[in-house]
């Protein structure tokens, strides 16, 4: 990845993808319209995500460490 301080939305789910195994360019374009995504700023209408945001969101995806599928919180 380069050293931009902005990532526009497919490299910014790339660098989720590679990152954490999850996310996508899509999957952050409807968290635009959903309320669920990183924060983000813009750009007339492009959309920029800093690595700090995304990592930050990331991480609040992530759930404690289970032993079983039926730890799982109902």
């Amino acid at each position: 990845m380069s050293d931009a301080k902005f990532l526009r939305r497919k490299p910014a789910g790339e660098y989720l993808r590679a990152t954490f195994g999850f996310g996508s360019e899509k999957t952050l374009a409807k968290g635009a319209v959903t309320g669920d995504t990183p924060e983000f700023h813009k750009a007339g209408r492009i959309v920029l995500y800093t690595r700090e945001a995304l990592d930050a969101w990331a991480l609040s995806k992530i759930g404690a460490p289970q032993k079983s599928t039926s730890d799982a919180a109902a």
